[in-house]
């Protein structure tokens, strides 16, 4: 079974030497099937206008593996009710639920989710993450019922903390990718 692998930026994007970009092309190598979608307006997102683009992205590629990065995450959350379940979904340095930073006003507040969509989930934190904090990491996973991985001193978990290449998460996907 060729599994389809669905990578979601946050605010930014995510452009080489990011680690989803590195990604993208080592799933691509093998000819694996991934769509790294590009949200509109990344430096100035829309709520709105990025569920939008999120499900249509769903209903077209219909990915068996997810993976989000930053406010990926919340865009997840605020759209978990209207989408199907995925088998996979990795929830990589999300934001606290409280972020008040200006140009992502209409993502903000989000009450902590209960759910995920998929049938099996991973949130991957970091211990010194400027955008959410440890025991914030720690309270989401509580919330989702689900395992969390935590990095040592990883930042945001992006270029700029050393997260160019990223052979963990290669190396996951493809076990995930051999599953039945």
């Amino acid at each position: 079974m060729n599994k389809r692998v669905l990578l979601l930026h946050g605010w930014g994007g995510s452009d080489f030497p990011h680690w989803q970009s590195w990604l993208a092309s080592e799933l691509a190598k093998d000819y694996g099937k991934v769509s790294f979608l590009q949200f509109s307006d990344f430096d100035f997102p829309d709520l709105n206008l990025w569920k939008k683009e999120l499900i249509n992205e769903l209903a077209s590629f219909k990915p068996d593996i997810v993976v989000c990065h930053s406010l990926a995450n919340t865009l997840w959350f605020h759209t978990v009710e209207e989408i199907k379940e995925v088998a996979k979904l990795y929830l990589v340095a999300p934001p606290s639920f409280n972020c008040d930073i200006e140009e992502l006003q209409t993502f903000f507040p989000l009450q902590t989710p209960t759910k995920t969509s998929a049938k099996e989930s991973l949130l991957l934190a970091s211990t010194n993450d400027p955008y959410m904090t440890l025991d914030e990491a720690k309270k989401l996973q509580k919330s989702l019922n689900i395992p969390m991985k935590v990095l040592e001193n990883a930042g945001h978990i992006n270029n700029e903390s050393g997260y160019g290449e990223w052979p963990w998460i290669l190396e996951e996907l493809k076990k995930d990718l051999k599953k039945g």
